[in-house]
């Protein structure tokens, strides 16, 4: 599990870094920055003409602009594949629609995730799920030709970062990616607030990892504590669901700064409601949202004390 504790302020939460490639200019040359940066899309199979199309529109380009991606392609035996396990066949249907396109940008930028068409998963959701699985720096936006779940969308947006940066996920990765798309995918049906689910989420991972927790009642400590800090009532049965998925997350080789990151959007919230971050005591946070905030408020603080300051 690694700790490079670093960067502590990137969009939605995402840290580590893409390493760019060196330019050598000679004497008589100008310097010029690099700003090409890495365009994939991962299309589904499935797609009619007419339906790539729709997905094209709500990627923002158009068909003479698909040249200057590369281009993958997510089966419907890929999403079974995947999702099987967590996702009844019936749902997952037999066409695969949902299409990803992924633009690595620069170091420090995070991720920025954008959909259209998508009814069941947010922008949160893919956030901590791409996390999880070891995306860093790139916008995403996910899109489908007409309303759909959006699940399988995770399975192209992780092929898509496979094939940009030449590494593999591994099964396990993907596995515990996915699980935690469909576990907070469901958590947020029976909270009925599908934001909330992605933040008690990004914060139960944070603990978990920053305080190396492996025992099932210490994760269950976690949870109760965060859902106590963002004010939730959660049931036994997704108190149990958010459990295994944390036994599998727990597994994966991830930069704790990644995770601390992914809980940032708690906290700009909490900003909007009153805490300035750049003047914060954080010796009256205990009070006010618990004990394990409060160490990453006292960062994010010297954070922007040091911008502001």
């Amino acid at each position: 599990m690694k700790k490079q504790i670093s960067r502590l302020f990137i969009v939605c939460g995402m840290a580590a870094s893409l390493l760019f490639s060196a330019v050598t200019v000679s004497a008589d040359e100008e310097p010029k920055a690099d700003t090409s940066f890495d365009k994939y899309i991962a299309f589904g199979a499935d797609l009619s003409e007419k339906e790539k199309n729709a997905v094209l529109n709500g990627f923002g380009i158009s068909s003479s602009e698909v040249s200057e991606y590369k281009t993958i392609e997510i089966t419907n035996q890929e999403e079974h594949d995947y999702l099987g396990e967590y996702i009844d066949a019936s749902v997952i249907g037999t066409r695969a629609l949902s299409s990803v396109m992924v633009v690595k940008t620069e170091e420090g930028s995070g991720i920025q995730v954008s959909t259209n068409n998508i009814s069941y998963c947010t922008s949160g959701m893919y956030c901590n799920a791409l996390a999880t699985a070891g995306l860093t720096d790139a916008k995403v936006t996910v899109a489908a030709p007409f309303t759909i779940s959006g699940t399988s969308a995770l399975v192209g947006a992780m092929k898509a970062y496979a094939t940009m940066t030449d590494q593999d996920i591994t099964e396990s990765t993907m596995d515990a990616a996915t699980n935690e798309l469909v576990a907070t995918a469901d958590l947020g049906e029976r909270l009925g607030d599908k934001e909330k689910a992605a933040e008690l989420i990004a914060a139960v991972k944070q603990k978990v990892f920053t305080e190396e927790l492996a025992e099932e009642t210490d994760i269950r400590d976690a949870i109760d504590a965060s859902a106590r800090a963002l004010d939730l009532d959660i049931s036994e049965e997704s108190r149990d669901a958010i459990v295994d998925m944390m036994e599998k997350v727990s597994q994966v080789d991830i930069d704790v700064d990644a995770i601390t990151e992914q809980a940032k959007g708690i906290y700009d919230k909490l900003k909007d409601a009153g805490v300035d971050f750049s003047e914060v005591d954080t010796s009256g946070l205990f009070e006010q949202i618990g004990d394990f905030f409060a160490g990453i408020f006292e960062a994010i603080a010297d954070f922007f004390r040091g911008l502001f300051g």
